[in-house]
């Protein structure tokens, strides 16, 4: 009997993914990456700009920016 909703084996999963990234704001630093399990990424750039860039136009969106410190920022991207 066939599932039409069953996994399979070798194929994408689909769904959404999340990326945090932590910052200096102040030095455009980059401090810390996570990441969902199957999320997609490049490899993260010394600057912020260049990390929030990279995964900006691999098809995340910035769903939102939290204040941690004074010196750290968290974004949280999604896809």
């Amino acid at each position: 009997m066939f599932y039409r909703n069953q996994p399979q084996i070798g194929t994408a999963w689909h769904g959404r993914h999340i990326i945090l990234v932590r910052c200096n704001p102040y030095t455009n630093q980059f401090i810390y990456l996570d990441k969902s399990l199957h999320a997609p990424i490049e490899p993260p750039h010394e600057t912020c700009a260049e990390t929030v860039a990279q995964l900006i136009s691999i098809g995340y969106t910035i769903q939102t920016v939290v204040p941690i410190s004074h010196t750290e920022v968290q974004y949280v991207l999604v896809k």
